[in-house]
């Protein structure tokens, strides 16, 4: 097995990442770059998730070689230092290693590790940052959006170099240390993962409480139904500030379309504008625009160039800003749907769930066979409550336990992390898959409770992983620098909670490949014995913060509403959003009624395109049978080929008459030339046009 895991791992990972950013990201709509950035971001991320048991499992068996061989050396030292008088000496058992089931060649993980983390980082610091900036930048050309990218960027970059030149200048004063290419790569990634760190700490503390909490929620339909309504009544505010900041732009982009004229110098810097307004905006602002009169440069002198990169800028955000809220709309209108379906069916006698509406989503034959009426009712209105409280306090004392390991685990004499004591017990039975599959748990739930806490709380509102291809690209982005940011630093502090990494616990053992990349923290003492160690203790604050819920309340006190239960504004929110649900239910109603009507009269009377075509063809088979039977009678003299031909053409421009097709009042024929759409409207009039 040298090897095979290893490999199989990462081929498994790569189509979890690909199949994941299949369901979030829109393969044919985002740009490709911004697919494989995201892509190899998040590939790199779940390797070091899925590989680091395998290192630790291989580290384990290598340590297991070294106390053989060092059992071996010490046995003829202690027989020959024996008293003279004992005849045979009597040889110890030899201890036995396993090698793992996955066990890795040596010289092949510190090469792997390399690359997966410098490329990791290269994509967190410098290429995915520059990326969003320059996706969002408003500049008309690539030096104009370089330029942007470069300056927006300078805040992340000027912490990270904030950090390495404070440890830097340290190194430096000290006299105990000579600065060689080794230690400045060991502070260049310390300051990486101090500052993955610092900000890894927050988020567990939050989602260490939180996690577990609204699993117990969730199995309270009243509860979360109740939070439904409010978050969407906040939701609809949200959604109306959104579209009247687009109608807002869209005016400045209509007031600009219509002062820059085909012949100015920026005409091309508005095509550029109207091409990422949405296609409805764009026919409107199309309409009734002379393109031919000549411009006004004193009339005009208001649209520079640095004007619309600012009103390009608006427009890049104001529909992206749009286009998030209406996804987040109409994922929410789905949930409160079933939830206030799930409250029906409970109280109904019929153990048969029956939706309100029929599902938008294809379903495949296998999981309408499985997934039956019947068996989604138990499901939904008896077993899913007991199951995701079993899963909440599972979490919890899984929380309960990382919590006691992050205050207790600089202890080494006397071992107090429980995950530490757990990988030693399983390591003296050479239990190898276990000591992968807690790794591979706890490392997935670190994982879990630090990136759910960003998308839960989502800064300002910009990110947002919306599934069925509905994320934008900026939050795929944000996604894949922030996993690449936290993971290693996430990973390392996993590594002092089980007593593997050495610089921390001070432990003489064998190293895991995935600590030699990160040199010797011997370097910066303060750091490894230090805020490595203490400044994780800070979780146990933040966790009894977030239990006593003191950021919501304090979130509400500053005006920021959040969901508090009994509270005024909260039933508030709660009755207004019952009633903003109520209407898109009545109006999703009436829709799918007036298309069930449509179906019932299309299979009793048929389709009426169908049967207006077919009249149309049988008035023409009978005209051509008419036609033929006159010319064939021997009443009528025999007419030459130039004259049959003729009637042959006259009977192919015959159209036939159906008065019961409906001709459209206006029709109007749109072409975008030069940059502009022209519309000519074809307008007939009608008698009862004025009824």
């Amino acid at each position: 097995m040298s090897g095979v895991a290893l490999a199989v791992e990462i081929v498994v990972v790569f189509f979890l990442a690909l199949f994941l950013l299949h369901r979030y990201g829109d393969f044919r709509k985002q740009h490709r770059m911004v697919l494989f950035a995201t892509l190899l971001a998040w590939f790199l991320c779940f390797l070091i998730v899925f590989i680091l048991p395998l290192d630790v499992s291989t580290s384990i068996y290598n340590q297991c070689k070294i106390n053989s061989n060092k059992d071996k050396v010490a046995a003829p030292t202690e027989f020959s230092n024996q008293s003279s008088n004992v005849t045979a000496p009597t040889t110890s058992p030899k201890k036995v290693c396993f090698k793992p089931w996955s066990y890795i060649p040596d010289g092949i993980l510190p090469v792997f590790w390399r690359v997966v983390y410098w490329t990791s980082q290269f994509l967190t610091w410098l290429l995915i940052p520059f990326m969003q900036s320059y996706a969002r930048s408003g500049g008309f050309s690539i030096s104009g959006k370089v330029k942007t990218a470069l300056i927006e960027n300078a805040i992340y970059y000027g912490t990270y170099l904030l950090i390495f030149c404070s440890l830097l200048i340290y190194v430096a004063v000290s006299p105990k240390f000579n600065l060689t290419w080794s230690q400045l790569q060991v502070i260049g990634i310390t300051a990486a993962n101090t500052w993955g760190l610092f900000l890894l700490v927050l988020l567990l503390g939050y989602g260490l409480v939180e996690i577990p909490r609204s699993y117990w929620n969730a199995s309270c339909h009243g509860h979360l139904l109740l939070k439904t309504y409010f978050k969407a009544a906040k939701l609809m505010t949200e959604k109306a500030d959104a579209e009247e900041n687009l109608e807002d732009v869209m005016e400045d982009v209509r007031g600009a379309s219509e002062a820059i004229k085909y012949n100015h110098p920026l005409r091309k810097c508005i095509d550029t504008v109207l091409r990422k307004c949405p296609t409805e905006h764009q026919e409107r602002m199309g309409r009734n625009m002379d393109d031919y009169e000549d411009y006004d440069e004193s009339r005009n002198a208001c649209h520079s160039k640095k004007n619309l990169v600012k009103l390009h800028k608006q427009v890049i955000y104001a529909v992206q800003r749009h286009n998030r809220t209406q996804v987040q709309w109409q994922m929410l209108l789905e949930e409160a749907f079933h939830l206030e379906d799930v409250a029906k069916n409970e109280a109904g006698a019929v153990r048969h769930f029956q939706h309100s509406f029929t599902s938008s989503e294809p379903t495949s034959w296998l999981a309408r066979t499985l997934y039956t009426p019947t068996i989604e009712w138990y499901w939904e209105c008896r077993m899913r409550r007991w199951f995701y409280r079993a899963l909440a306090v599972t979490l919890m004392l899984f929380s309960v336990a990382l919590v006691w390991s992050e205050c207790t685990f600089f202890s080494t004499k006397h071992v107090l992390s429980l995950f530490a004591i757990f990988i030693q017990l399983a390591e003296k039975e050479y239990n190898y898959f276990y000591i992968e599959m807690a790794c591979f748990v706890t490392i997935f739930y670190l994982c879990y409770c630090v990136y759910s806490t960003v998308f839960r709380i989502r800064v300002f509102n910009y990110y947002y992983l919306a599934p069925h291809h509905q994320t934008d690209a900026y939050s795929l982005q944000f996604s894949g620098m922030l996993f690449c940011r936290l993971t290693p630093p996430l990973c390392l502090n996993f590594l002092g909670l089980i007593h593997m990494d050495s610089t921390i616990s001070g432990q003489q053992r064998e190293q895991t490949a995935y600590t030699t990349i990160m040199g010797s923290l011997k370097v910066l003492p303060f750091i490894a014995k230090g805020f490595y160690i203490y400044y994780p203790m800070l979780i146990l604050l933040l966790c009894i913060a977030t239990y006593y819920s003191l950021g919501t309340r304090c979130l509400n006190m500053l005006g920021f509403q959040q969901f508090m239960g009994e509270s005024h504004m909260t039933t508030d929110l709660v009755d207004e959003g019952r009633e903003l649900i109520r209407r898109e239910k009545r109006k999703r109603q009436r829709t799918e009624d007036g298309e069930n009507r449509r179906r019932e009269w299309r299979e009793r009377y048929g389709d009426p395109r169908e049967r207006t075509a077919g009249r149309n063809r049988n008035t023409y088979n009978e005209l051509k049978e008419n036609n033929e039977a006159v010319m064939n009678s021997s009443a009528y003299a025999p007419v030459s080929r130039r004259d049959r031909s003729d009637q042959t053409e006259l009977l192919q421009d015959v159209e036939p008459l159906d008065f019961n097709a409906e001709e459209p009042a206006d029709t109007e024929e749109r072409r975008y030339t030069g940059g502009r759409y022209l519309s000519t409207s074809l307008s007939r009039g009608r008698i009862f046009d004025d009824v």
